[in-house]
């Protein structure tokens, strides 16, 4: 994630409600109101709704209950009256004026309904109160970047039932907002609209909202239903995409349904196709890594959002040098911003290419993708790519003594670590120094190594031969210079990173669990590496931690020196199923499986590593992202390791390797699953000690399916 700036702190650790439509989401509290710390309403990495609250006669009500709908498209609140003073009529009592704040983006657009209804046995005049502001303040500043300069924010704009905020910035772009009502306020100032209610006895009256940048349209109870219904239809064929999984089990269906429709709720359609942004509210952008890792965790389930990543990726290639992006040409995007800030070049985050593994990853994920679909086609058209991409790599690798893959910011503005862990405190020496760059960290070599097999696979398969042959060797030094160099046989297991002075960083962490994912280590030191994961200073009861307990700098409550990620847990179960360790994948996605049910089923991007005490939940870590693309993906991940499957579409074949279910679920059903033009269904199901496999094709077609037991 992009460092650039550490997110303000929550009022309230995981309180605040999120929804997602495009490059819009707002965020905000239980009642549905922004109150301008970490909230608000976003479009294009700028916050246009600062403040939004609902009062009824000048008080908060109060709150009955939240919930976002299980597609993720809308949020309701239920709230109630205190007590209120009379408006042209009798006092109302506590508790007898119901409001329903109903709440959904769609083009974007907020569409808000307010329904009230009279539960008192006389007529009500409730008095209503909306406040709001439009600060227009870019990401960067709300997660606490100081500014030397802002634009001009212009004086808000009355209309007979609308206020217009408007903001001229530094880059020369107008920003707006306008917000609108179905009805005449009966007083309307720069910041607020005052409405009087009248509700007879059992009575209702509804109010409707538009908000967003620019003319929006007329809110009108048609309007709202109309595009309500387009929003839910819209997300239920995002949905619909990818093969579906179940099981009988009600809390386990229930973390696979909320993960689904959160990676629904990510995914922005782009002109290259699918792509899951990172997370809400800090990373709802276009993440290079965090993209890649999505995809390969649901690769098996839905190609088609591989397709779309590597697609977009490509696209925004790196062409050039520039020290201030960290940009050479054959790098594959970090992250991407639309903002004012980086607009002007104060950050570099508009297109930043500062992320060490993002272009290794994007490799595995083409040579996955070409794997799981037998897509030469589309191979063919990123080839080029591909091989700017690997040439970056192997002239950088080139550069370093040992002929790793090593990383040093270009510039003071970029990120400091540029691993995933990539905050300022998460490598280190032993004894907890910080080491001097370049930095070649452990699980990067891994991503190199399997990059190198899969382009050689793919070369192999273009009649490329030489080229093949020139990747396998290179894969095989880099592999032997890994167990050399990264190997503490003291420790039983591989350090981090090496320095720039060629020191390594002797510290233990999941870094080595996700080097089993890439299958650089020889099988018995894999073995090592397993047992120290599976031992209590990595496991924590609710999943592995990124750093051993009893290290430097270890601390459950820090952003990576301790705590646990879902997306790194999920990475470290596939190496260890991939190693054979199939009682260790089922115990850590058990583990997963609690942690979710403590989260309302939904993963989040990461929490503390505390160890597990009876009867206790895990600890929220407070400013973690809320849905967060890998996190919710990890599941998928999870379970493709437990079922042991590959899908081959280059032969048509459904491979299992040692299939296993879950603790608890004796069944689990594959639906709609593409395989080469075909769409097959798949039922495992436990029979005592064993696991079957009932396949059905929906066409007619025979499915091949090879096991090993």
């Amino acid at each position: 994630m992009s460092g650039a700036a550490a997110p303000p702190p929550a009022r309230e650790p995981l309180r605040l409600h999120a929804l997602k439509r495009g490059d819009t989401f707002i965020v905000c509290d239980p009642l549905g109101d922004i109150l301008g710390d970490g909230d608000g309403l976003f479009d294009d990495d700028t916050r246009l709704l600062s403040r939004f609250r609902l009062l009824l006669g000048e008080t908060t009500p109060s709150l009955l209950s939240t919930a976002i709908s299980h597609d993720n498209v809308f949020f309701t609140a239920n709230i109630s009256n205190r007590p209120l003073p009379p408006l042209g009529g009798h006092p109302l009592p506590e508790g007898v004026i119901h409001v329903e704040r109903r709440r959904f983006l769609w083009q974007r657009h907020l569409h808000e309904q307010l329904l009230f209804t009279n539960y008192g046995e006389t007529p009500a005049v409730v008095p209503l109160v909306l406040l709001f502001e439009a600060d227009f303040r870019d990401m960067f500043e709300v997660r606490g970047s100081h500014r030397a300069a802002r634009g001009e924010l212009l004086a808000p704009e009355r209309r007979e039932s609308a206020v217009r905020f408007a903001y001229h910035g530094l880059d020369g772009v107008e920003r707006q907002c306008l917000i609108a009502f179905s009805a005449r306020p009966n007083a309307l100032a720069a910041g607020r609209a005052e409405f009087h209610v009248d509700l007879a006895p059992a009575g209702s009256a509804a109010l409707h909202l538009v908000v967003g940048p620019g003319d929006v349209p007329a809110p009108s109870p048609a309007r709202f239903r109309a595009a309500a219904a387009q929003a839910r239809a819209s997300m239920w064929r995002e949905r619909r995409r990818a093969a579906r999984l179940a099981t009988p089990t009600r809390l386990f269906n229930a973390w696979i349904d909320r993960s689904a429709a959160d990676l629904a709720l990510l995914t922005t359609e782009l002109p290259t196709g699918p792509y899951p942004y990172a997370g809400i509210p800090w990373f709802s952008t276009t993440f290079g890594r965090d993209a890649i890792v999505t995809a390969l965790q649901t690769l098996w389930l839905d190609p088609r959002l591989a397709r779309g990543v590597l697609a977009f990726l490509a696209k925004n290639q790196a062409t050039e040098t520039s020290a201030f992006r960290d940009a050479e040409p054959g790098k594959i995007m970090h992250e991407a911003r639309k903002g004012e800030m980086t607009a002007l070049g104060e950050l570099p985050f508009g297109h930043y290419y500062g992320g060490v593994d993002t272009t290794p990853l994007f490799l595995i994920l083409a040579g996955a993708y070409a794997a799981r679909t037998g897509d030469l086609g589309f191979i063919k058209t990123l080839w080029p790519a591909l091989r700017a991409a690997l040439g970056w790599i192997e002239r950088s690798a080139d550069r370093h003594a040992d002929g790793f893959l090593a990383y040093a910011r270009g510039a003071a503005s970029g990120l400091a670590n540029q691993g995933w862990k990539d905050s300022e405190d998460s490598v280190f020496h032993a004894d907890g120094r910080f080491p001097e760059g370049p930095i070649a960290l452990v699980e990067v070599q891994g991503y190199v190594f399997a990059a190198l097999h899969a382009m050689a696979d793919l070369a192999t398969r273009r009649g490329e031969s030489g080229d093949a042959a020139h990747w396998l060797a290179r894969a095989k030094a880099l592999q032997q210079a890994v167990e050399a160099k990264f190997w503490m046989p003291e420790a039983g297991g591989y350090g981090i990173a090496i320095d720039g002075a060629g020191e390594l960083c002797r510290v233990l962490t999941s870094n080595a669990g996700q080097l089993l994912f890439s299958g650089l280590p020889a099988p018995e030191r894999a073995a090592r590496v397993a047992r120290h994961l599976q031992a209590p200073g990595f496991d924590s009861g609710w999943g592995i931690r990124t750093l051993v307990r009893g290290a430097a700098r270890f601390n459950p409550m820090s952003y990576h020196n301790g705590s646990v990620w879902p997306h790194d847990t999920a990475l470290v179960v596939a190496g260890l199923a991939r190693y054979g360790r199939q009682a260790a994948v089922l115990h850590f996605t058990g583990q997963m499986f609690e942690a979710a049910v403590h989260f309302d089923m939904r993963l989040p991007e990461l929490f503390c590593g505390f160890p597990r005490a009876p009867g206790e939940a895990p600890i929220a870590y407070p400013v973690a992202c809320l849905p967060q693309a890998w996190s919710a993906g990890s599941v998928f991940m999870l379970l493709q390791s437990c079922l042991g499957i590959t899908i081959d579409g280059w032969q048509g074949d459904i491979l299992l390797d040692h299939p296993a279910l879950p603790e608890g679920i004796d069944r689990l059903d594959l639906r709609g699953l593409s395989l080469g033009g075909d769409t097959i269904d798949l039922r495992f199901e436990r029979t005592g000690t064993h696991i079957a496999c009932l396949p059905q094709s929906r066409n007619g077609a025979a499915i091949r399916i090879t096991r090993r037991d």
